[in-house]
């Protein structure tokens, strides 16, 4: 395909209109250590208030490093194994034990089995998804619903409901409940999980999971229903790594993705959906859930991870820096949330000020990648599910039967994972790098906001498959407005074969109220930096 030829080698130098600016490290937020003084792991935050606090109770910790590593150290520590991971496991570390443990040679970085939830708080017209499943989308383009490609959704299950009936291909329990007898381990809080292995046939007791798949590939009687999918071709992998109230824990994200790159021939697996997120502890390089994302990038998965949200605090004060796990991975598309005013018109379209600001903590990365309609979103309702029972004011009836409403920057990461699929059917062979590189650079920038609100703005599915294919892209027309095309991406960390610090291209970068051109860098109104 034309975009095969243009992105090959996943590097900057791309025959794309290309200006490139590279970046410095980012210093909107002060850099903090997140190893204990005088210890050689690196600690997550959790890990090392429980040292510094004196916890008497028992740490679930997540331990790097090969199984023979793994045995050596829970001999030495008198560890208890209660998970083997691919890179690693879930091991009780009694308290007595942890400092020993963070201060051991042969240990580089420990995490605790913190708790991740869903982002709750699209319409396929206002991206242009609709005018790409039919045929001549582009003169000698045929139709695209993202047929043959995988979509492992990695969330609170999926209910076998009509509009995804005959497309739930695999569904697998990773929580604590798919134990036969339910029983919950350990005393600690953050123990509670499963021991290894998933049930077969998982349903969705949340709710969650099933309304992400149905944003992503719901195939509803008609073209004209409100809850069909942006690739309706596609098929679904269910995961479930959170329990009816919406939460879970890290070890079992980590065990779902890692069975997600096992399986991912036998079940054409292209692309994760994380529309969840957890607390930042430590660097992006040290976190669990996070390692396990970068495998998969590296196994060629594209992994979309919501950008979480914590935009704004109880006053309603924005929040910069609060960019949630996994979201501020490198090797994530991280997606904000749009508000689309329950129109199609992108004219109007906001960021949400729920919608988790960049960069992250820590490293400083620009995030989120991108922005999706993620607000008001009308989807599929799992029947008898928590949020249907709890929230009955989120229920609604259509013609199609009831619905559940849902806001959050897990809807538009849904939106985000299913213009993939579209993507992947057109250009089968793209790599994680290209997918991301050609989402981004067919998203259209929104005034007034900067890289850190909404990337490289809006998500526009027809501008992004029209110049992949080689088609004029520069404008498109959705719900009869022209949309331009904002011809900007940006890569952070280690990306493809090169290893860059923050580099952004493309006509023109938008970074807070400021446009960057040339050598020279403005960040917000007051820090000026060149070469």
């Amino acid at each position: 395909m034309a975009f095969e030829q243009r992105a090959a080698a996943s590097s900057p130098a791309l025959t794309w209109p290309a200006l490139l600016v590279c970046l410095g490290a980012a210093l909107l937020l002060p850099p903090t250590s997140v190893s204990a003084q005088g210890r050689r792991a690196s600690l997550s935050l959790d890990l090392a208030d429980r040292i510094q606090g004196g916890s008497a109770d028992t740490a679930c910790v997540i331990l790097p490093g090969s199984q023979e590593q793994i045995d050596t150290l829970a001999t030495r520590h008198g560890l208890r194994v209660r998970k083997r991971l691919a890179a690693g496991a879930l091991v009780d570390v009694p308290a007595a034990s942890l400092p020993s443990l963070a201060a051991d040679a042969g240990v580089g970085s420990l995490s605790g089995n913190y708790r991740l939830k869903t982002h709750m708080a699209v319409t396929t017209v206002a991206i242009g998804a609709d005018q790409l499943w039919q045929d001549g989308w582009a003169p000698g383009e045929r139709g695209l619903t993202g047929a043959g490609i995988g979509v492992a959704v990695i969330d609170s299950g999926v209910a076998e409901v009509p509009e995804l009936r005959g497309r739930i291909v695999a569904s697998l329990d990773f929580t604590a409940d798919a134990k036969p007898t339910g029983q919950r381990l350990g005393r600690a809080s953050d123990c509670v999980t499963s021991s290894g292995g998933a049930r077969v046939r998982a349903g969705d007791e949340n709710g969650h999971g099933t309304h992400v798949a149905g944003i992503i590939a719901a195939a509803g009687a008609n073209r004209k229903d409100t809850t069909r999918g942006v690739a309706p071709g596609a098929h679904i992998i269910s995961l479930r790594v959170l329990d009816a109230g919406g939460g879970g824990y890290a070890g079992d994200v980590v065990e779902a993705i890692e069975w997600a790159i096992a399986n991912r021939v036998r079940y054409r697996i292209r692309v994760l959906n994380l529309s969840l997120g957890g607390p930042v502890l430590q660097k992006a390089a040290d976190d669990p859930v996070n390692q396990a994302v970068e495998r998969a990038y590296r196994e060629g998965l594209v992994v979309f991870a919501s950008a979480g949200n914590v935009g704004k605090d109880a006053e309603g004060h924005e929040i910069l820096g609060a960019v949630t796990v996994p979201g501020n991975s490198p090797y994530a598309i991280t997606v904000g949330a749009l508000n689309t005013k329950g129109t199609a018109f992108r004219s109007d379209d906001e960021v949400t000020t729920y919608s988790s600001r960049g960069p992250t903590q820590f490293d400083h990365l620009i995030k989120p990648d991108l922005v999706a309609p993620g607000n008001k979103i009308v989807g599929l309702l799992a029947p008898g599910s928590t949020l249907a029972r709890e929230h009955p004011e989120l229920v609604i009836d259509t013609v199609e039967g009831k619905r559940l409403v849902l806001s959050g920057t897990s809807m538009a990461t849904a939106v985000g994972a299913g213009t993939s699929a579209l993507f992947l059917e057109s250009s089968s062979q793209a790599s994680p790098f290209e997918v991301r590189f050609a989402l981004q650079y067919g998203s259209s920038l929104l005034p007034g906001r900067g890289l850190v609100h909404q990337g490289t703005g809006s998500l526009n599915a027809l501008a992004t498959l029209a110049a992949a294919t080689g088609q004029s892209a520069k404008s498109t027309l959705i719900a009869g407005e022209t949309v331009g095309m904002g011809a900007t991406a940006f890569a952070e960390g280690e990306v493809g074969a090169v290893s860059i610090n923050h580099v952004v291209w493309g006509d023109h970068v938008v970074w807070g109220d400021h446009v960057v051109w040339g050598d020279h860098v403005v960040w917000g109104d007051h820090v000026v930096w060149g070469d």
